[in-house]
């Protein structure tokens, strides 16, 4: 039974995507103790926009930091569950265009949060996909068109 619900925490995702030999190639990454792959996302901090935290979100997860081209693709709500609390989370997607020549590389991660000194092993996958994501990170996926 659900005992506690908490306030509803903005995130900002990012889908970043490279082009090789005109396929599209969508940026994921994999933590050692986590299944499913993941996207740079992380908290809107209070005034900031998500446009501007996805651009911090980015840099401090992965160390990228210039795009071609920055497009909103939408929001949505996610709901995780854990022990007695339901946590809410508000999330805005942005498609973030990069020409990155390295196909894998890892990023310690830096900033303010609780993944500070993490290492996240970057890698490409090719797009449409059928890979599985963490938290349902895949839900905007198909906007990318």
């Amino acid at each position: 039974m659900i005992s506690q619900w908490v306030d509803t925490v903005p995130k900002a995702c990012a889908y970043i995507t490279r082009e090789v030999d005109g396929c599209p190639q969508l940026l994921v990454f994999h933590e050692a103790a986590v299944s499913g792959l993941q996207v740079p996302k992380g908290t809107i901090e209070h005034a900031e926009s998500p446009y501007d935290a996805v651009l911090r979100e980015v840099a401090e997860e992965s160390g990228l930091t210039d795009f071609s081209a920055i497009r909103p693709l939408g929001a949505d709500t996610w709901t995780r569950e854990k022990a007695d609390r339901l946590k809410h989370y508000r999330r805005y997607f942005f498609h973030l265009e990069v020409d990155e020549p390295r196909d894998a590389w890892e990023h310690t991660v830096t900033g303010r949060g609780e993944e500070v000194g993490d290492v996240y092993s970057y890698s490409w996958v090719p797009l449409p996909t059928d890979a599985a994501f963490r938290q349902n990170l895949d839900a905007q996926l198909s906007k990318l068109g």
